[in-house]
This record gives C-alpha cells, sequence and structure tokens, in this order.
C-alpha cells in the first residue's frame, strides 16, 4: 500500500525508544546483516509511556533494555556533530539512567524508576537523530550473527568502546560526569559505567553470553558498513574493528 495507517505506540521495555522514532530494524535471514529503514511515515502518531505496562518485565531485560537507553544517550551526546538541543536531551536522559536504572532493576514495581526510565528511553531516541557510533555498529552484527540481545550487547561494548574512543571524547565526558556528579572525569565516569554493569547484572565480556571470536573478521566487515559508524568521534578501520570486538569478546579492556 502507498499510505501507511497511523501508528499508536505503546512501549511495554524502556530502551530502544522506537514510539518516538522514524526508524525500523529488519534483519536480514540469510546474511544476518541488520538493516535500518528509515521514514516519516513510520514515526508513530501518538506515543504512550505507562510504566504500569513495563513492571512486569523481568530484572535481567529491565537492565539490557535500560543500557540500550543510556548507549542511545551516550552515543549522541559523543557523535562529533553539531546538534547542542540533541546533546542537552541526551546528557538529561542520562541522568535519568543514573538515578533510576539500578532502582527498576531491583524494585521491579517501582513506578516512578519505571516512568523515568521510560522518559529516558524516549530521550535517547530522541538524541540519537544527531547520531550513534562504534558500540552499535558493533552490537548490529553481533546480534544478527550470534542472535544475542541488543541491548545486552550494548552493555558490555560499551566501556571497551569508551576507551578506544577516548582521545576524541575526553573533554565531552568529563563535561559530562561533572553534570552527572561523578567525579574524576572520564577515569572516573568509566568507574561508574563498570559499577552499573556489575549492579544490574550485565555481564563484562561477550564470552559470558556464549558468543566466541570464530567471525570476528565478518563482524569487522559488517561494522565498518553500518550507518551508525559514520558517526563514531574515530573513524575505525576494519582492522580496528576486528581488533576491538576481539577485545569485546575476550573482555581484555
Amino acid at each position: 500500500a502507498s499510505v501507511i495507517a497511523p501508528i499508536i505506540a505503546v512501549p511495554t521495555t524502556a530502551g530502544t525508544g522506537s514510539e518516538v522514532g522514524r526508524a525500523g530494524v529488519v534483519t536480514h535471514p540469510k546474511t544476518h546483516e541488520k538493516k535500518i529503514i528509515f521514514h516519516p511515515a513510520i514515526m508513530p502518531k501518538i506515543a504512550l509511556l505507562d510504566p504500569e505496562l513495563t513492571v512486569g518485565l523481568p530484572p535481567k531485560l529491565t537492565a539490557a533494555t535500560g543500557f540500550d537507553a543510556f548507549a542511545h544517550c551516550l552515543e549522541a551526546y559523543c557523535a562529533p556533530f553539531y546538534h547542542p538541543m540533541a546533546e542537552g536531551i541526551a546528557v538529561e536522559g542520562m541522568r535519568l539512567v543514573k538515578e533510576n536504572l539500578a532502582k527498576a532493576v531491583k524494585k521491579g514495581k517501582d513506578l516512578d524508576a519505571r516512568g523515568n526510565m521510560l522518559v529516558a528511553s524516549a530521550m535517547g531516541a530522541t538524541a540519537f537523530q544527531k547520531g550513534l557510533g562504534s558500540i552499535h555498529a558493533l552490537s548490529h552484527p553481533f546480534g544478527g550473527l550470534y542472535d544475542a540481545h541488543h541491548g545486552m550487547l550494548n552493555g558490555i561494548i560499551m566501556p571497551y568502546v569508551l576507551k578506544a574512543n577516548r582521545k576524541k571524547i575526553e573533554p565531552k565526558i568529563d563535561r559530562l560526569a561533572a553534570y552527572l556528579g561523578i567525579k574524576g572525569g572520564f577515569n572516573g565516569f568509566m568507574k561508574y559505567v563498570l559499577a552499573l554493569r556489575k549492579e544490574t547484572g550485565i555481564p563484562h565480556a561477550l564470552k559470558d553470553i556464549g558468543i566466541d571470536t570464530k567471525r570476528l573478521a565478518e563482524v569487522a566487515k559488517m561494522a565498518i558498513k553500518d550507518p551508525t559508524h559514520e558517526a563514531n568521534p574515530v573513524a575505525f578501520t576494519e582492522k580496528q574493528y576486528k581488533s576491538l570486538a576481539k577485545k569485546c569478546v575476550t573482555g581484555d579492556l
């Protein structure tokens, strides 16, 4: 059909933020590539964020989807394009994640925490119109090849990409840490990310969720072609992606 019926989106997880997005993701069944489709008609006409619809989400999925929202905000903030409004939304979204994700994981019926995570999720999807980065450029191929949860992958991959991007993003992360009340600038923020992962049950390495090093070459080839790669602060080569992917699998941070 040439006309798409108006979409009313009611999210039951707090992570993707698709209810405020104009994109869809399709995985090719044969190549396992994830393709992103952008079209204004995909944007929902109405989004209803009801925290009561998320209280049944198990702790593991609450953590994984929450880290998806975190990754959206973080990569949007770090993307090297000029969009102050998106950056402001991303920073405030990360404040909501910092103050509410662990609560939502530990106390699933906390409606304030659940509601704030829904808002953080919507803010992340709004902010990443500015761009994403190599967390997603790697999580997309790993997810397609290994059928692994996208948010879980983002949470595991996050500190490895942060470290690899450090030379380009340290001043921005210093400012972010100060806003979030985290001492120690970049190093303090990295410690916070690692602590939040541990507190919410996100594993340290991809090997912990059954991913091996056998398909690193494929991952690297797919990462360099992923549209999110273009917005990463550092222009990684295919060889660098392969090395970074290996570190994510083995836990070599």
